[in-house]
């Protein structure tokens, strides 16, 4: 194959770079054999003999109901033992811990109703056992918090006050991160709180957010001993409707967000910082060209 996705040397120890989810037949020729048929098993080993690191997404959609729907173990151990030892996945925790309230297109007869399982500890540990068979391969684990107007938290500080509640009765062991889509949040307050927690903060590109520049060069984003970006662009459906769905040529390039994304690994390196990158085809129009992208960048420096 000719693409090679390799980590220059210096930046090894410290950096792992994978896409969001796995399952892509638009990557043949880019990841996996252009001629091999694939089944939904077959994808994961082929995948981890080019990234070391990939995240898990579908578990993230669990409130369904009055109750939260938590990973298969089955499917667990079969990831955990398609990949080498080497090899992290970075998680993101359900969406039954992370949501305030049910969401307003759900349930005609929930939406809008206060989720009760909104930061509870007893799920969360219930979440974890089914992560069992998966703790030594463990990066990250993601906590994705919608933008919260008002309604929803009555202010950053009360958010923080959940979240210490929280974080305290939470299993040790672990490495969590935090990522909030609402702007307003990010302040001195939020990550002194994560550094004080030994919180990740999970930096995203796209949504309502800031650009990564803006947020690295106003803030300390170094506040546990893993950090996470995650490059998920700002055009969801615009760049669904300039690729139809198929997954094979960057359509979108964002120069400046690379180069902001490789100086941040460097600096992240240089303060003993481990760096976790989530590319997702929506940032560009293809996950693994983008990583290619990101690399050549890497080396030239």
């Amino acid at each position: 194959m000719s693409f090679q996705y390799k980590i220059p040397t210096e930046l090894a120890e410290h950096v792992k770079i994978g896409t969001c989810s796995w399952k892509y037949d638009s990557w043949k020729g880019l990841v996996y054999k252009p001629d091999q048929r694939y089944h939904a098993h077959d994808y994961l080993p082929d995948y981890a003999k080019h990234f070391t690191t990939v995240e898990i997404d579908q578990w993230f959609w669990s409130l369904f109901g009055s109750g939260a729907k938590l990973p298969n173990p089955a499917d667990v151990k079969r990831y955990t033992d398609s990949v080498p030892d080497n090899f992290r996945f970075t998680v993101k925790a359900p969406n039954s811990i992370t949501l305030t309230h049910f969401y307003a297109k759900g349930s005609k007869q929930r939406a809008n109703e206060p989720n009760p399982h909104f930061l509870s500890v007893d799920l969360l540990n219930r979440f974890l056992e089914t992560l069992e068979t998966m703790h030594g391969k463990l990066g990250p684990i993601m906590f994705q918090f919608e933008y919260l107007n008002k309604q929803k938290m009555p202010s950053p500080a009360a958010f923080l006050e959940r979240l210490h509640a929280f974080f305290q009765q939470a299993p040790t062991g672990f490495q969590y991160a935090v990522e909030t889509r609402n702007p307003n949040y990010l302040k001195d307050e939020f990550f002194d709180f994560l550094r004080q927690h030994k919180l990740g903060y999970v930096l995203l590109d796209g949504y309502y957010m800031p650009r990564i520049a803006e947020v690295a060069g106003k803030f300390d984003i170094c506040t546990a001993p893993s950090s996470i970006i995650r490059l998920h662009g700002p055009d969801r459906a615009g760049i669904e409707e300039r690729t139809g769905g198929v997954w094979n040529e960057i359509v979108a390039a964002k120069d400046d967000g690379l180069q902001t994304t490789a100086e941040i690994i460097r600096q992240n390196q240089k303060r003993d910082v481990n760096t976790y990158v989530n590319v997702n085809n929506h940032y560009e129009g293809s996950a693994p060209l983008t990583i290619q992208r990101l690399l050549n960048i890497l080396r030239s420096r």
